[in-house]
C-alpha cells in the first residue's frame, strides 16, 4: 500500500508517499518536495540529493519501519498538537495547554485522589503541588534531585531521590523516611523512577548518572521492594540504562523502557515480583511511561507516541517542548498531564489511566 505523509509547516505543507510492503519495510517512491518529519527524525529529501542506501531499504536509525507506519498514519489526518483525537482518545476540541512554565527541568508527575498534581523540579531541587484551587506551590525543597514520583495506595507520596541515591516516602504529614537505600551492600546508583503494583510492592529503575568512580553497584538494573517493605529483589540484570516504568491494572504486565538500548520490554511478574517472559514491545527507548484504561501505553520522546497493547502505533500527541514523563489524574481521572523541559501542560482525554 501507499502512504502519504505532511508536514505542516508555519507557511507550506510538504509531502513524501512512501510504499509500505507486506513485510513492514518501505520505500520512498515520492520525493518531489523537501521535507518530511518521521516520528522524532526531520529527513531532509530533494530531488538534487540522491536518498541514502539506508533509506532505499527502509532502514532508519531509531525509527522502526512499523513505528514509521503507524506515524505516517496518524500524520495523513491530525490536527496540531493532539493528533491522537483521531483515535478517539483526546477530548472532542481539546488542545494541549501549559499550565505552568519557567522551571528547570521538569519529572516525575503523580496525582492523588483528591485530583491534584506532584512534580518534581530536577534541577532546582523542589517537588511542586498543582491543583485547581491553588495552581503551583512548593511541596518540599532540598529533595536530593527528586525525579520519579508515585502516590502510594495509602497516599503516602513515593519519590526516587537521585543524589541520595535512594528510594524514600513522604506521609501525609509531611514527614520522610528512607524505603531502601542499598542492595547487598552496595548503594544504588541513582533511582529513577518508579511503579507500584496492584499488591502493593514498587518496581523502580536505577540507572547511572553521574562520575563512574562512584558507582558501587556494576551494571544499571530495576529492583521490586515487596509490599512488606523489606524484601527487596534485583528483578532485571541485561539491561543498558532502564528508565521508565509501568504495569497493568492487574499486575499481568510489567513494562519498562530501556532507554540505553532504545528498547521497551515488556515481563511477566511472579507472585514475588520477580520478573520472566522478556518480550520485545518495541524498538523505541522512553523516559517517562504511563497506561490508560484500554491497556494503551503513552510513550515519551519527542512528542508522545501510543501504542496499542499489541504494540502497534495507533496515535501521538505533540506537545510544545520535548516531554519527559506523563501521567493520568484530575477530578475524573481522564486529565493527562505532561512534564516536558521547562513547562508543565495537560490535555483533556476520553480515557482514564494511571
Amino acid at each position: 500500500m501507499r502512504i502519504a505523509a505532511i508536514d505542516i509547516g508555519t507557511n507550506s505543507v510538504h509531502m513524501i508517499v512512501v510504499r509500505v510492503r507486506p513485510d513492514l519495510s518501505f520505500e520512498i517512491v515520492d520525493r518531489e518536495k523537501e521535507m518530511v518529519r518521521l516520528g522524532h527524525a526531520r529527513i531532509a529529501i530533494s530531488n538534487r540529493t540522491p536518498i541514502r542506501p539506508s533509506l532505499r531499504r527502509g532502514v532508519l536509525r531509531r525509527v522502526t519501519a512499523r513505528t514509521l507506519v503507524g506515524t505516517l498514519i496518524v500524520a495523513a489526518g491530525t490536527v496540531p498538537h493532539a493528533s491522537a483525537q483521531e483515535s478517539d482518545l483526546i477530548a472532542p476540541g481539546a488542545k494541549v495547554e501549559r499550565l505552568a512554565t519557567g522551571f528547570g527541568f521538569l519529572e516525575g508527575p503523580a496525582a492523588d485522589a483528591d485530583g491534584a498534581l506532584y512534580f518534581s523540579d530536577v534541577v532546582n531541587q523542589r517537588i511542586h503541588r498543582w491543583s485547581p484551587q491553588t495552581g503551583v506551590t512548593t511541596f518540599r525543597e532540598r529533595t536530593g534531585r527528586a525525579n520519579g514520583l508515585r502516590v502510594d495506595l495509602d497516599g503516602t507520596l513515593l519519590v526516587c531521590e537521585m543524589d541520595t541515591r535512594q528510594l524514600t516516602a513522604i506521609d501525609q504529614d509531611g514527614q520522610r523516611s528512607v524505603l531502601a537505600d542499598e542492595f547487598e551492600g552496595q548503594r544504588f546508583n541513582s533511582p529513577n523512577d518508579l511503579w507500584v503494583d496492584p499488591k502493593g510492592g514498587i518496581y523502580f529503575s536505577d540507572p547511572h548518572y553521574g562520575p563512574a568512580d562512584a558507582q558501587e553497584i556494576k551494571g544499571n538494573h530495576v529492583y521490586y521492594l515487596a509490599p512488606d517493605r523489606e524484601t527487596l529483589l534485583q528483578v532485571t540484570t541485561d539491561l543498558v540504562q532502564p528508565n521508565g516504568i509501568v504495569g497493568t491494572p492487574d499486575g499481568s504486565r510489567v513494562y519498562i523502557a530501556d532507554q540505553g538500548a532504545g528498547r521497551l520490554w515488556a515481563y511477566q511478574p511472579a507472585e514475588d515480583g520477580s520478573l520472566s517472559d522478556k518480550r520485545l514491545f518495541v524498538s523505541q527507548g522512553s523516559d517517562g511511561l504511563t497506561m490508560d484504561e484500554r491497556g494503551n501505553l503513552y510513550v515519551t520522546g519527542q512528542d508522545i507516541t501510543i501504542f496499542d497493547p499489541s504494540g502497534e502505533p495507533i496515535a501521538s500527541i505533540g506537545v510544545p517542548e520535548p516531554p519527559a514523563n506523563l501521567t493520568f489524574g484530575g477530578r475524573e481521572g481522564t486529565t493527562l498531564f505532561i512534564t516536558a523541559r521547562t513547562s508543565l501542560y495537560r490535555v483533556d482525554m476520553l480515557v482514564t489511566g494511571q
